[in-house]
């Protein structure tokens, strides 16, 4: 008899585990219209926004505007030092004034030798016309038979040497005047213009420590935050401007849920103080961390108290499906998959383990394609501490 009892009740199915009915989400099936969308958490960042970097290395020794101040294009938000700039700014400023001493003292230089050969050349016409004046008597004389034709030949050859000597000497003139001086000037003047560049940018460099902002806007806050007396390298980001009225959102969408955004979409930025509407403006073509960046170009007035860098909520309309079963989205269920789900039965009494192949999912839900028939309730919940059982019971 005991075998018999201990056969029976070895072959008995488990008593169902009892649930507690009011720690579990449950939905009803629907058919008809289903809006699918997709949620992202994210914020709103301006749309026009200008870093300033640091120019030069330098310590920072004093900052004037904190973030969120409205500033100017030339309101001066910090200042650096550099003594080592400094230095170099009054070595450039002599080398500029040495090559311009330079120059001068060559100019004079060259002047006085022009004048030289300018003197020379005169002197050799004077000699060229008193030797032709001299010839011409001599001519007279050798036709009166005064002189012998040796004088008259002496005189003639006299001429032609002082013309080829004149002709000489005004060439030198002319290439000194037209080719030497302005060569020599021009290798002066090129050093003069390298000194000067070169003061110009070490000036640049010394009026990059008054750090401004460049245009006006809002001073927002920087990732890394400059403090006083902290050391900057070049290119270090100093401070950032934005344009407070200008503003869209940017969101992080699930990279499962953003392959179907598309340019354009609708989307509703909600900012905790209010809704605002807006289009899909941009798509991100990489993930970074398992999301896609989105933005979000916002239409109309922002709520109040929308600035940049508060954080949003975001949704993107998909498309509206018509005339589908759908129900709520049971917890990590995938579009497009097969998952088994509990569905109630005998009046909500008990939930019995179903097989269901999904469809299209939206934020909240999703569509049902086979498995389920409208009316049916299913337990969304997380149930997998009862994987191994086929039924519970709800209390």
């Amino acid at each position: 008899m005991v075998a018999l009892v201990t056969m029976s009740l070895s072959r008995l199915k488990p008593a169902a585990p009892s649930v507690d009915r009011r720690t579990l989400w449950i939905d009803t099936v629907k058919r008809g219209s289903m809006l699918r969308q997709v949620r992202g958490v994210g914020s709103l960042v301006s749309e026009d926004i200008l870093l300033v970097p640091a120019g030069v290395s330098g310590r920072v020794t004093q900052i004037f505007v904190e973030p969120g101040t409205a500033v100017e294009a030339d309101t001066v938000i910090l200042e650096l030092s550099n003594p080592e700039l400094d230095l170099e700014l009054l070595n450039a400023k002599s080398q500029l004034d040495s090559a311009q001493a330079k120059l001068a003292a060559q100019k004079v230089s060259l002047e006085d030798q022009l004048l030289g050969m300018d003197a020379t050349r005169a002197q050799r016409e004077a000699n060229h016309r008193e030797a032709t004046l001299r010839a011409e008597v001599d001519q007279k004389q050798f036709e009166d038979d005064l002189i012998s034709e040796l004088n008259l030949t002496l005189s003639v050859a006299r001429v032609e040497n002082l013309k080829k000597l004149l002709l000489i000497n005004e060439k030198r003139l002319s290439m000194f005047r037209d080719q030497t001086i302005p060569a020599q000037l021009s290798e002066l003047e090129a050093a003069i213009c390298q000194a000067e560049s070169l003061y110009k940018l070490k000036q640049s460099q010394v009026d990059s420590l008054h750090v401004c902002t460049g245009k006006p806007g809002v001073l927002a806050q920087v990732k890394d935050r400059i403090e006083p007396g902290q050391q900057v390298a070049p290119g270090t980001i100093l401070a950032k401007i934005t344009d407070p009225m200008r503003l869209k959102a940017r969101l992080k969408i699930p990279e499962v849920q953003a392959r179907d955004i598309r340019i354009e979409l609708k989307a509703e930025i909600d900012t905790y103080n209010g809704k605002i509407s807006g289009k899909v403006s941009r798509i991100d073509p990489t993930v970074m961390e398992g999301n896609v960046t989105v933005d979000i170009t916002l239409e109309g007035a922002l709520p109040d108290g929308a600035r940049p860098d508060l954080s949003v909520v975001g949704t993107v309309e998909i498309e509206r499906l018509e005339d589908v079963s759908f129900v709520g989205r049971p917890v990590f269920a995938s579009s497009e998959g097969t998952v088994e789900l509990f569905k109630l039965i005998e009046g909500g009494k008990y939930a019995i383990r179903s097989r269901v192949r999904l469809g299209r999912s939206s934020v909240s839900t999703i569509e049902v394609l086979e498995g389920l028939a409208v009316g049916e309730e299913i337990i969304l919940s997380d149930m997998s501490q009862w994987d191994e059982y086929e039924r519970i019971r709800l209390k």
